[in-house]
């Protein structure tokens, strides 16, 4: 469900705000337009907001700037400290994409950025489905994560990364839950929601999702 990465987070806690603005040269693709990205998704959220992945509460703030009402999920302890130094007024919980606690508010929007590839295919399935049943008709999904289009494309952005002599990222693109945008798409299809996919950098992709209908199952 992620978690096992919790070890991993809570010491990169420290160093995350630094990694993002593009200090760590075999990272600086995945991060190229980061704040461009978040505000993207900010941009086209509404009503209430459920954020999956708070980090360091980057997202968070450029949410609450807008006037949202949020609650954030994060299950990294040192992840979290930071979150609620930076946004004392903020509502930030413990828990992951699969397990939280129950938010008493009608749910408009769920966002998340960076961090869906820390659930296997199977995970993300049963993540949809949940939100699918959360959301009402008319809300919406906003994820921005590295997807690629192809297995294919995967394989290649990671003999790409050995080639550049980026073994981190290469080691993180083969231990982590990356997918493919058809497997998403799948996913999403078959919870009832019309979504599209939009390149932001590299690596990162939009995935908006409209719920359409109610799923049943």
């Amino acid at each position: 469900m992620g978690r096992e990465f919790n070890e991993l987070f809570d010491e990169w806690s420290h160093s995350y705000d630094e990694t993002v603005t593009g200090h760590d040269p075999e990272y600086e693709e995945v991060f190229i337009d980061y704040d461009k990205i978040l505000s993207t998704v900010a941009e086209k959220s509404t009503g209430t907001v459920l954020e999956f992945g708070v980090g360091t509460g980057n997202l968070t703030a450029r949410l609450n700037n807008k006037g949202l009402n949020v609650f954030g999920i994060e299950p990294s302890e040192g992840m979290r400290a930071i979150a609620k130094q930076k946004l004392k007024n903020i509502t930030i919980l413990d828990g992951d994409f699969l397990e939280f606690p129950q938010i008493d508010a009608k749910i408009d929007t769920i966002v998340s950025t960076y961090a869906f590839h820390h659930l296997t295919d199977e995970e993300k399935d049963k993540a949809i489905r949940k939100y699918s049943n959360l959301l009402n008709e008319g809300g919406r999904i906003l994820f921005a994560d590295t997807v690629f289009p192809t297995e294919e494309a995967k394989q290649e952005k990671i003999r790409e990364s050995l080639k550049r002599n980026f073994h981190r990222l290469a080691e993180d693109l083969q231990r982590e839950y990356y997918t493919t945008i058809p497997v998403l798409q799948h996913i999403f299809d078959k919870y009832g929601f019309e979504v599209s996919f939009t390149r932001l950098n590299p690596f990162v992709w939009l995935m908006d999702a409209k719920k359409e209908r109610r799923n049943d199952s």
